[in-house]
Order: structure tokens, then C-alpha cells, then sequence
């Protein structure tokens, strides 16, 4: 693999690639690609890094015991190309069947089937939406937002139903995750 580098726009074409981001290197922050605009952000916080990895030791080991697929932290998945869109959720699942074996060294090219993402207290609603709207038009089917500030989760589906959850209820893997059931509560 090519070594790490800092990505400096190239004046005849500024649009990054995800093979470029892949090679690309910004210390100490988070990026991806947003139709070929690289996006670069703080690291989050001490509780988004709690709940994120909460919420999936609770996924992984629920699709350990049942071999349902494959569980990503922080990778980015290639969700469009020309220009190209790499969006890393938080947490994301993909079903045994569309695994990749073995598991690809660059960005998978397509979208999970689940992904996840835990606000922070600085997030915008518009970029979290853009997220949503990025994963769900790229083929994922079910996407959790998990909102620690409010004590909320937002699901959204693929046929454009949306439903908010409180502590007092569970997330559900729906037919994405199958028998996955976990309390909100338990992950805030």
C-alpha cells in the first residue's frame, strides 16, 4: 500500500477520488469525501466514542453468536463514484451474503446495510440529514442516529418511514439485523 500523504488539490481537477482520501493523511481528524470535497472534522468526544462503542460491542457480539455478517468501526464505505462519495459511520453491519471475503484493504464499494451514527454535540442537523440521505440512497437499509444529548434515537428506513425512540424503548434490528434488540438506555 502507497504510504500516507497530506492531499493537495491538483488546480485542473480539485475533486478528490476515494482512492486519493485512502492515500490521504490530515492529522489527528476525521475525513471523508463528499462528491469528490473532502471533508475534514475534529475527532469526537469522550461520550460519542462510549456510546458508539457500546452499540457495537452489543451488535458484534449478537452477529457473532448468530454469523449474520460482518461489523465495521469508523470504515469508510464508497457509496458513489464520478465524483465520489466515502462516508465512515460510527458503527455499520453488513449481512453475511454481501460480505466481501477477504475483507478489502481500500473503502468497500458499497453501502452496509445498517449504519450508524452518534452525534456529537456540534453536528448540524443538514450534515447529519445529507448522512442519511447519502447512505440511504446508496442502498442501505436501515439507519440509527443515536442522539446521547436528547436521550433519542432516530431510525430510518429505506422506504422513507422514519421513527423516534426514547430510553424508554429499544432498538431494533429489524429485518436488517435479525433478533437484535437492544434498550437505548443501555448504550447512553
Amino acid at each position: 500500500m502507497p504510504a500516507e500523504r497530506t492531499y493537495v488539490p491538483n488546480m485542473i481537477s480539485p475533486l478528490m477520488t476515494a482512492e486519493e482520501l485512502l492515500q490521504t493523511n490530515v492529522p489527528n481528524k476525521c475525513t471523508e469525501l463528499v462528491r469528490g470535497v473532502l471533508i475534514v472534522r475534529e475527532p469526537p468526544g469522550g461520550r460519542h466514542g462510549a456510546v458508539a462503542a457500546e452499540l457495537c460491542r452489543a451488535i458484534g457480539n449478537h452477529v457473532q453468536a448468530n454469523q449474520l455478517g460482518t461489523v465495521y468501526t469508523e470504515t469508510g464505505f464508497t457509496l458513489a463514484r464520478n465524483p465520489d462519495t466515502v462516508r465512515g459511520p460510527d458503527v455499520a453491519f453488513v449481512r453475511k451474503d454481501r460480505t466481501e471475503n477477504p475483507v478489502p484493504v481500500g473503502f468497500p464499494e458499497f453501502a452496509p446495510d445498517l449504519a450508524v451514527e452518534v452525534l456529537s454535540p456540534g453536528d448540524r442537523p443538514g450534515v447529519t440529514l445529507a448522512k442519511i440521505g447519502d447512505w440511504l440512497d446508496a442502498g442501505a437499509r436501515l439507519v440509527w442516529v443515536i442522539d446521547p444529548e436528547r436521550r433519542i434515537a432516530r431510525v430510518y428506513r429505506r422506504d422513507g418511514s422514519e421513527t423516534i425512540i426514547g430510553t424508554d424503548a429499544q432498538l431494533d434490528g429489524e429485518d436488517v439485523l435479525p433478533g437484535f434488540s437492544c434498550p437505548l438506555a443501555a448504550i447512553l
